[in-house]
């Protein structure tokens, strides 16, 4: 085992918990946009406009960072990548599918102003979010609980040998998981009433919605837990512990950070226990992927880390300025009057 195998394998690690800590409030708000709001049509309308912008200068960039890990691995494991996209095509084609919809639905959306319009494209945003969290979540949990590989890293068995209770646990606890983060970024981003039922629902609902994802994480501490991975278990709990009592007594900011530190410390567990199998057989332990037999070359890891040691740092940066500028609340007050776009092809005609 070299150490740049050992560095590649935490830095896709940070990738994929980056990808979900940003990205799993933006799916979960997508998802809320078909069954977080109250009231009649008019309320609705205006909830669901002030909940897409919250995320709407973030959405886009927050999937780089699943870009990024998904090149990290083709660069640095091409074997881990090769054997992941051939046994998940089938999900991870529904994956994709489910990322256009709800990218064409954001841009799409306001784009006339008739309810028909709107009805469609909120079923889009809603119905891509939940495919693509729940997709996600599954291949993130195959990899670490095992796909049926022989040797050669090949699938055994039909397109969906894959699905088994541990992929529907991992998709599950992915869109659990962006549903209650979902919820903590509303009641820090948002004002109004969005704000107060995020707040109610931090209180109430949360913690229903997070079992499956607590199954996950405690399914691969008992397959390969070390002492390392168990402590980190236990800095996930705290962290949730303190979220909800942040949530009680209504520190906004604090219950978001603590929903953070419980994802960062729970999949740090997850890929700690796996550590170093990226992906395990279910037919026979001598066919796992590990970080020494599908990595590549020691000189193409060093060229990677140097590359990353420039780029990755300015992508940081430009991530961080983003959310520094759009930092304020959203309220209805902010958000203007529904109107149709004519597209500027048109407005000479």
């Amino acid at each position: 085992m070299e150490p740049l195998q050992i560095v590649w394998f935490g830095a896709i690690a940070a990738l994929w918990i980056g990808y979900l800590l940003l990205e799993g409030f933006d799916l979960g708000v997508g998802m809320l946009m078909l069954v977080g709001v109250r009231g009649d049509a008019e309320q609705r309308e205006q909830d669901r406009r002030v909940m897409l912008n919250t995320i709407g200068p973030v959405w886009d960039g927050n999937e780089v960072w699943l870009i990024t890990a998904g090149a990290a691995i083709f660069a640095a494991f091409p074997l881990w990548y090769a054997s992941l996209f051939s046994t998940l095509y089938v999900a991870l084609t529904l994956v994709l599918l489910g990322l256009i919809m709800r990218a064409v639905a954001i841009e799409y959306r306001g784009k006339r102003n008739t309810d028909r319009w709107r009805t469609m494209w909120t079923w889009a945003l809603g119905l891509g979010s939940f495919v693509s969290a729940f997709g996600i979540g599954a291949a993130l949990a195959l990899t670490t609980t095992g796909l049926p590989i022989n040797e050669y890293g090949d699938r055994e068995g039909g397109p969906l040998s894959w699905f088994s209770l541990g992929a529907v646990l991992g998709g599950l606890g992915v869109v659990g998981f962006s549903i209650v983060h979902a919820q903590a970024f509303l009641a820090l981003k948002s004002d109004g009433p969005v704000r107060e039922r995020a707040n109610r629902f931090a209180r109430s609902w949360g913690l229903l919605l997070l079992l499956p994802i607590v199954g996950w994480v405690l399914q691969v501490q008992f397959l390969s837990g070390s002492v390392w991975s168990w402590a980190l278990v236990v800095v996930a709990v705290l962290a949730l512990v303190g979220s909800i009592v942040a949530a009680f007594r209504r520190r906004e900011g604090w219950t978001f950070v603590g929903m953070c530190g419980f994802l960062v410390a729970g999949a740090a567990a997850i890929f700690t226990a796996a550590f170093p199998v990226v992906i395990p057989s279910t037919l026979d332990p001598a066919f796992d992927l590990t970080i020494m037999n599908a990595s590549s070359s020691s000189y193409t890891l060093g060229v990677m880390t140097i590359v990353a040691s420039f780029g990755l740092p300015l992508v940081l940066a430009y991530q961080a300025w983003s959310y520094w500028v759009f930092r304020r609340r959203v309220g209805p007050e902010s958000i203007p009057a529904a109107h149709t776009v004519t597209p500027a092809v048109h407005q000479d005609a």
